[in-house]
């Protein structure tokens, strides 16, 4: 039989059925989809795919288990990697990683790696069966996990593997990050997923504080001097949003994407009144910006009763960062994509309430220091739309609270914390961090690899503290 040289297809929810409900939209692989998606992998003496992965899955491996039907030893494969498989199956770029350097793909689609780890990882949980809890010496050294997002619960994991007392400091009242407050339900289930992976998590013997502010309740020298951690992991994120400074921002009815979330996938305003937290949205929503966070956002605010939603994005289709299966799914469910557009001003009314967004046509000049195109003003083309609710997905930061209240941490100009990019070592010695707080709003897996990568560093760094 000749090699397909197409994915087999996620089956779906209908578009116009999933775009009035929370369900999960991508519905998973059957059994017999995931071996036959199995046996188009080429098994390359050479595996490119494993260069593209950020924790360094076996690919090849875990994929030829599928092909035998031996599931259990599939998902033993990637758990050696990954302690959150079926959180990266969902949510993972792989078209930009694993399945961008699958050989496959130079002559037409990618094996679905992403789609066959979700299908292993579901079938595991599903039989939840018991995690075995680590068995701690006596003397074992403590560290102190600051965030229980992708980051932190990776590092958490892989130390409390090779036997450290680990205790996750969360801010929020529940753990998981951007997991829990920034994607949405129909993308990421939180009880069936989310919190499946946190408990396994937990039951290798992680603590986790909640509602836990490190900086406000303790401080990382507090930590470290009066509580007795030997070692201090930072991946407190980038939860700080960034505004675009046009006049209108401060009106009744403009939220930004981070606090929009938050309120519908943490707080289940999607839910009210069962739960009390009110979201307005209206009838005419717009979300500016074009990267995941704002598909994210623009299909919340359609499932919440909006009956017209826009992206609103300043350059063409081809620079749009959302993944292209986002772009797709945000298009089918009857997104408004206003492309090569600007806002200028949000426009409100005599009760400080948002009526409209003044935009302007761009259009796309010489290359920026990114690499792509420079938008600029196309003169006299302003026009308004008529809006009851804007929403601001261009970005985020970090939170300045941990760099303001630990002396002799290294920032940069931005805020970020400086640690090596190898290491994870910060300019204070014991404190490693990795994450969004290091390089900027980036991408659940990256997160997860830096949490391994400092786990890594850290076992170093105690093991020789020890032997002095």
């Amino acid at each position: 039989m000749a090699l397909s040289l197409e994915k087999h297809k996620m089956p779906v929810q209908d578009p116009k059925v999933r775009a009035h409900n929370f369900d999960e939209v991508a519905l998973g692989y059957d059994e017999e989809t995931a071996v036959a998606e199995a046996e188009r992998c080429l098994h390359c003496k050479v595996p490119q795919c494993r260069k593209g992965c950020p924790v360094s899955i076996d690919i090849p491996k875990f994929i030829g288990e599928i092909k035998e039907r031996n599931y259990d030893e599939a998902i033993k494969t990637i758990k050696e990697s990954n302690g959150l498989p079926a959180v990266c199956g969902r949510v993972c770029p792989q078209e930009n990683q694993c399945e961008k350097m699958c050989v496959l793909a130079k002559k037409g689609e990618s094996v679905a790696i992403g789609r066959l780890e979700r299908f292993v990882a579901d079938r595991a949980m599903a039989k939840n069966e018991p995690v075995e809890p680590v068995q701690y010496a006596e003397d074992a050294q403590k560290v102190a996990v600051i965030g229980a997002g992708p980051s932190g619960l990776s590092c958490a994991g892989d130390l409390a593997k090779k036997g450290y007392k680990v205790t996750i400091f969360e801010a929020l009242h529940k753990a998981g990050g951007v997991l829990s407050y920034g994607i949405p339900e129909f993308r990421l289930p939180k009880d069936k997923v989310v919190a499946k992976e946190i408990e396994n998590i937990e039951k290798l013997g992680v603590k986790i504080e909640l509602d836990s502010v490190v900086g406000r309740v303790v401080t990382v020298d507090e930590l470290m001097e009066e509580e007795g951690f030997d070692a201090v992991f930072l991946g407190t994120g980038a939860g700080l949003p960034h505004f675009q400074g046009i006049p209108g921002e401060s009106l009744n009815g403009v939220y930004s994407a981070n606090e929009f979330l938050t309120r519908c996938n943490l707080m289940k305003a999607y839910k009210f009144p069962e739960y009390a937290t009110p979201i307005k949205v209206g009838k005419n929503v717009a979300v500016v910006g074009g990267g995941n966070v704002a598909m994210d956002a623009a299909r919340t605010a359609l499932r919440l009763g909006a009956e017209h939603v826009y992206i609103v994005y300043r350059r063409s289709e081809a620079e749009l960062p959302a993944r292209k299966e986002e772009v797709e799914h945000a298009k089918e469910e009857g997104i408004d994509f206003q492309l090569l557009t600007n806002p200028v001003e949000v426009l409100g009314n005599e009760e400080g309430w948002v009526k409209g967004l003044k935009c302007i046509r761009m259009e796309l000049g010489e290359p920026d220091a990114s690499g792509r195109r420079r938008p600029a003003p196309v003169e006299g083309s302003e026009f308004e739309l008529e809006m009851d609710t804007v929403i601001i997905a261009i970005g985020t930061g970090p939170n300045p609270i941990i760099a303001h209240t630990t002396p002799g941490l290294e920032t940069t100009k931005r805020g970020n914390i400086v640690a090596d990019e190898e290491s994870c070592a910060t300019s204070k010695p014991g404190v490693f961090a990795g994450g969004d707080i290091v390089t900027g709003a980036a991408t659940v897996i990256l997160a997860m690899g830096a949490g391994r990568k400092a786990a890594a560093a850290i076992d170093e760094y105690l093991q020789e503290k020890r032997s002095k």
